[in-house]
């Protein structure tokens, strides 16, 4: 089960998948992709998904204070 949730950005945590529009595929879930960096810099929070030193990433600019819709996965049960 996942979770759909809007969050300030400074909640968002690596893992957690971010809307990335509708990409090259027109099927609306092929868009959301996983954070894969989350950290603060110059004040904004910078999120990143895929690998950052490769080619094939994105980069989103957050307000800590700005609302993002995430996805979630609960957390595994030890």
């Amino acid at each position: 089960m996942t979770n759909r949730i809007t969050l300030a950005a400074s909640e968002v945590r690596v893992d957690d998948h971010i809307y990335n529009g509708i990409a090259i595929n027109a099927h609306p879930t092929n868009a959301w992709e996983t954070i894969s960096e989350a950290r603060v810099e110059d004040g904004l929070i910078f999120l990143v998904t895929g690998d950052k030193k490769g080619k094939l990433h994105s980069e989103f600019w957050f307000e800590p204070d700005e609302q993002v819709v995430v996805i979630r996965y609960p957390a595994a049960a030890s």
